[in-house]
């Protein structure tokens, strides 16, 4: 509610109860009203002078010592000198209160170098002097606010670490009031004075991950290159001519001087069945054959189990046509050659044992149609030697390759991600993105160099994509944090696990190997205050599988199409980010926590107080204007954290 519709609503039961009195023919009443009436009314309608001081008392609080800050930070001594410079920055401070009329200010130093400072000033009222006169000539023209403020000369630099959802929940209003939120507490927390004593902001947006840009080589290592492909072919030697096909047990095949062996893998294609009933011919078409040689002249057929090919009574007689081939492979597969590919035949990456994957891409031939049989796909491979490996696709419809070609792995680490989807099943590819998973092994939950300890890679879909806003390391260029809160956009599922982490290595002097440009202090305590800001508006729904959204993704991870079919390798993200915390809180960095609109008593919320420094120091607004308060206050508390009282 306003101040003048308070005012109007105050007037108006003032207005009742003076009519009421008015209407009583009672003599001693209607004197006591008389009397008593400027009393009752200044005590009623004072009430919007008292709120207003108490308003200011707060701004005059944190302008008093933001300056009491600068005094301090100065090498002045002397008590004249300490409160020419802290009270020319009280009242730069005090710029944005114009009704504000600053009566006095000191700023002195004592014995154990602590700057104090006291500050009054004077707020014009409004009801006494506008509203009730003559009456309000009882009260003065205006109330005196003070504001008290020490700050230790020995005090700190502060170091903020502030982790933004910007996940597809935070759409519309929501990203709106983060954006006001947040860019109020880059002011309130970085100072325009850097020494003796600085103060940095980082800020880390996420949503599916952590969008490293420049830096992600440096977090999650370069990813694997391609090899070069020299060849690829199916078959070997030219094909034969049926020229008969017997009705037996085993079915025996005529092709005059074949060239075939005992064992040799062969492809059958053409056959055609005569007239009748019973099995066609054309059933054997198209697949994988081993042979048993009987002569130069004829041989019969096995499958890749083991069981002969029978072509009894039963079946249509053979009509004509056909051709056999023989093939490189068992499963007559095409065979890529690319000399030292490095690639193995399996992988237990996912924590069972799969096929490697390749992706492959820039090859000429190998078409039917001007389609290309391989190029722009990922396939599981076989048959892996030192320079050659299969495919599992025959080539037998499609050209002769001709030229070139690159082979890239497809595995945890390399440029593109070949996988088995949670939908099925479905041979699925993802290219690696700037944006970077959780980390996983010993140090997952340390922050441990990423010089030796590398985090997770990020193989996004395009339905939930890295977002675009990357990771702004340390810095106390506000315009910088301000034009990076400005251009934040919404995207994507919520790995808030990540985000966290990430909050924590922007103040750990261990990732300095990345920014070395913004890197953070040693872990001091006595002389810098690190902290990091935790804001979510939801559940985590999204950790990962070798750098793929797991299987066991949460709902509104996105579609199980673009979920890897292996569960994620650190388990439950909210079980990470405990663990996370805990971590953080045991460097004696201040962890404070904002779940926007998270309802009060739910998991989410439990979870985000357990996560904070202490109960106090988690924050569940529920309106952009909560938000703009809590973050106000977090900022103040900062602050604070670092003088003495």
């Amino acid at each position: 509610m306003g101040v003048g519709n308070w005012i109007r609503r105050q007037g108006q039961a003032a207005r009742t109860f003076v009519q009421r009195f008015g209407q009583s023919t009672r003599g001693n009443v209607a004197m006591i009203f008389a009397i008593s009436l400027p009393v009752l009314v200044m005590i009623t309608m004072g009430g919007v002078d008292i709120n207003r001081a108490a308003t200011v008392r707060v701004n005059l609080q944190d302008a008093l010592d933001a300056a009491t800050l600068a005094a301090a930070r100065s090498s002045a001594t002397s008590t004249a000198d300490l409160t020419t410079i802290g009270t020319k920055a009280l009242k730069a401070n005090l710029q944005n209160y114009p009704d504000i009329n600053l009566a006095n200010a000191t700023f002195t130093l004592s014995a154990d170098q602590i700057v104090i400072a006291n500050a009054t000033v004077n707020v014009k009222t409004l009801v006494a002097n506008i509203v009730l006169p003559p009456y309000g000539k009882l009260l003065d023209d205006t109330l005196p606010v003070g504001a008290h403020s020490e700050v230790n000369r020995s005090s700190k630099n502060i170091e903020v670490g502030l982790v933004l959802d910007i996940t597809g929940s935070m759409a519309g209003q929501r990203i709106a009031d983060l954006k006001t939120a947040a860019a109020q507490l880059v002011d309130i927390v970085v100072q325009a004075q850097q020494t003796p004593y600085y103060t940095r902001m980082a800020i880390v947006p996420y949503s599916i991950g952590v969008n490293m840009g420049s830096y992600a080589a440096g977090a999650r290592g370069t990813p694997a290159t391609n090899v070069s492909i020299s060849g690829a072919a199916w078959s070997t030697g030219t094909a034969k001519t049926i020229t008969g096909f017997s009705n037996a047990s085993p079915g025996v095949i005529t092709s005059s001087a074949h060239g075939f062996s005992t064992g040799d893998f062969v492809w059958v294609t053409g056959l055609a069945s005569g007239s009748g009933s019973g099995t066609r011919f054309t059933t054997l078409n198209d697949q994988a054959y081993v042979v048993t040689k009987i002569n130069n002249n004829t041989f019969s057929l096995k499958t890749s189990s083991g069981s002969a090919v029978n072509t009894s009574s039963s079946w249509r007689s053979w009509a004509s046509g056909g051709t056999v081939t023989k093939c490189l492979v068992s499963d007559c597969s095409i065979v890529v050659t690319a000399n030292g590919h490095g690639l193995q035949a399996t992988t237990t990456d996912t924590g069972d044992t799969r096929p490697t994957t390749v992706y492959l891409t820039d090859v000429s031939g190998l078409t039917n149609g001007g389609n290309s049989l391989v190029n722009n796909q990922g396939f599981e491979i076989d048959n892996v030697t030192t320079n050659t490996f299969s495919i599992g696709v025959n080539g037998a419809n499609y050209s002769a390759y001709s030229s070139g070609g690159k082979a890239w792995c497809g595995m945890d680490g390399c440029q593109y991600r070949v996988f088995r989807n949670d939908n099925g099943g479905t041979l699925t590819t993802f290219q690696t993105s700037t944006c970077v998973s959780e980390r996983t092994g010993s140090q997952k939950y340390t922050d441990a160099s990423p010089a030796s300890y590398k985090v997770g890679r990020n193989y996004a879909s395009t339905n939930n994509p890295c977002p675009s806003a990357t990771i702004q390391p340390l810095t106390d260029n506000k315009t910088t944090l301000k034009n990076l809160i400005s251009g934040l956009t919404v995207t994507g599922s919520t790995a808030g696990q990540i985000g966290l982490a990430w909050g924590w290595y922007t103040v750990s002097p261990n990732f300095n190997s990345l920014w070395s440009s913004n890197p953070a202090g040693a872990n001091v305590p006595r002389d810098t205050l690190k902290a990091v800001i935790l804001m979510t508006d939801g559940d985590f729904n999204s950790p990962y599988c070798t750098g793929v959204l797991a299987g066991d993704s949460g709902s509104g991870s996105g579609s199980t199409a673009d979920h890897i079919n292996c569960n994620a390798t650190n388990g439950d993200p909210f079980t990470q980010a405990a663990a996370l915390c805990t971590a953080i809180k045991a460097q004696n960095i201040v962890v404070y926590t904002v779940g926007f609109a998270v309802t009060a008593g739910s998991d989410a919320a439990e979870i985000l107080k357990d996560c904070a420094t202490s109960p106090d120091y988690a924050f569940l607004p529920a309106s952009g204007a909560d938000l703009t308060d809590d973050f106000a206050a977090i900022g103040r508390d900062i602050t604070r954290l670092r003088i003495s009282k």
